[in-house]
């Protein structure tokens, strides 16, 4: 049980130390991993990216993932062959409007660095079905990346042994593994949702350098 992301960030921050003033990028999944994204960024010395995904939702419950999509990628779950391609185009099209309009609020004044020969560290608050992390993980190794890492406080073992057959993700950091999984915030005393502003503000403010 984390006390909320900040103590989660710091917790991965000991597993990752070795990373520090290298070669590396931390690429945070917003909005939920902005927060650690920042920690993570400021104690190991590494600039600070955002990646740039949408689950896409079933249907009959919008928290459960049947799949992700990225401005120029799309990774679809096995549970997704019982949905139909209309609905599938449709929140494609959908979830990459808001992606477009989210890149112009983050990258305002300059572009997304690039990502071919670094290290690509991938960060969120936890995971549930993978499917955002995977894809994620996917839209990145088209960059060229020299390695790239997942780094999470949480995540059932069944998706971490998922994550772990992906050939696009060299190593895995999960604090907690767990056999009994019902929500991310189930793992966190504080899981607050981060709001876009909230999200905007904490990038914004890493990046000008200033103190948080």
């Amino acid at each position: 049980m984390f006390k909320n992301r900040q103590e989660a960030g710091k917790l991965l921050f000991d597993k990752l130390k070795n990373y520090k003033a290298q070669n590396a990028v931390i690429l945070a999944i917003p909005r939920g991993g902005l927060p650690i994204g920042v920690i993570l960024a400021k104690e190991l010395k590494l600039p600070l990216e955002v990646a740039l995904i949408k689950k896409i939702g079933h249907p009959l419950n919008k928290e459960y993932a049947i799949g992700a999509v990225s401005l120029n990628n799309i990774i679809l779950d096995n549970q997704a062959a019982d949905i139909s391609l209309d609905f599938i185009l449709n929140e494609t099209k959908r979830l990459r409007a808001v992606l477009t309009e989210r890149e112009s609020e983050f990258y305002k004044n300059r572009k997304p660095l690039k990502l071919k020969g670094k290290i690509a560290i991938i960060v969120d608050d936890g995971v549930a079905t993978g499917n955002t992390i995977l894809a994620t993980a996917q839209l990145v190794h088209e960059e060229s990346p020299s390695k790239i890492i997942i780094a999470i406080p949480v995540a059932p073992m069944s998706t971490i042994l998922k994550l772990s057959a992906s050939t696009y993700i060299d190593q895995i950091i999960c604090l907690e593994q767990s056999l009994d999984f019902g929500g991310v915030g189930e793992f966190y005393e504080n899981f607050d949702q981060v709001s876009d502003k909230e999200a905007f503000r904490l990038f914004k403010m890493f990046n000008n350098s200033e103190s948080i």
